[in-house]
């Protein structure tokens, strides 16, 4: 039963895709943006679908990589556009609806190559599961008309995760992930010496084999989040981790007893509306 109302759930985004015709992807190189493109691939074909690419201080250089090589593996054309955003204080000073001056910037970059190479639709990778978190960046949506394909198919990260796995793609297990932004205490300026601290940080943990890692910044400390299953993990490195978070500039390293959950610097908010 479980199974017929996933593929009843892909079919219907099989016919919003075809609906859309022509379409602009929001690719990230994630679970969802990268089964949303292939998908429109299959549905449309590689001249129907492009994939536009975001590369800024606050991503990943090997997410921008791999975004990069996948997308261009499957034939679409990709725009890839640098975008600074520190200089703009909207974003650099952090405040809690700071994703939404992010997705404004990036919408509207996306709507001006939509209208110079004629696509008739503009498309993120959000799905079901993320209308129940805070997602400010929703409203920059709406300004430039942008779809959410997954989310109006009803598909939630376990579907689409079910399905990548089916179809081969190499992110059906991917951990979830963020941009360095979100690493940051909202009102705590965002500056490119934390940003690059962060990424050091977390690259490290992924060299050491964590799966699933965040490094949370507050200046001087920092709070590690892991999965419950790399608890005993961190411990057993415990030293090597201390000693090299340090000479990236923590005084004080923490582990987060909860473990990694997503969207943790959002309980400091009165409200999630």
């Amino acid at each position: 039963m479980l199974r017929n109302e996933i593929e009843k759930k892909k079919r219907k985004l099989e016919k919003i895709l075809q609906k859309a015709g022509k379409i602009l992807i929001a690719y990230s190189g994630g679970v969802d943006s990268t089964f949303l493109l292939k998908v429109a691939v299959d549905c449309l074909g590689k001249d129907n679908v492009a994939a536009f690419i975001e590369k800024s201080e606050f991503d990943a250089p090997s997410e921008i990589n791999f975004a990069k090589k996948f997308a261009t593996s499957l034939g679409v054309k990709v725009f890839c556009l640098k975008l600074n955003k520190l200089t703009d204080k909207q974003l650099s000073n952090n405040p809690p609806d700071r994703c939404f001056y992010c997705k404004k910037e990036l919408f509207s970059q996306m709507a001006d190559i939509a209208r110079k190479y004629d696509y008739n639709a503009i498309a993120d990778g959000s799905n079901v599961d993320d209308k129940f978190d805070y997602r400010p960046g929703n409203k920059a949506k709406l300004l430039f008309q942008v779809i959410s394909p997954l989310q109006m198919a009803n598909l939630t990260k376990a579907d689409i995760r079910m399905l990548s796995k089916e179809m081969g793609l190499p992110t059906w297990n991917k951990p979830q992930m963020a941009c360095l932004a979100s690493r940051i205490p909202y009102g705590e300026k965002i500056t490119e010496e934390r940003l690059k601290r962060i990424l050091k940080a977390e690259e490290l943990l992924g060299k050491l084999g964590f799966h699933i890692v965040r490094v949370r910044d507050y200046g001087d400390l920092c709070r590690i989040e892991v999965s419950d299953d790399d608890f005993e993990k961190i411990i057993q490195f415990r030293r090597e981790i201390t000693k090299q978070l340090k000479e990236f500039g923590y005084i004080y390293i923490t582990v987060d007893l909860e473990g990694y959950h997503t969207g943790s610097m959002n309980r400091t908010l009165p409200s999630k509306k």
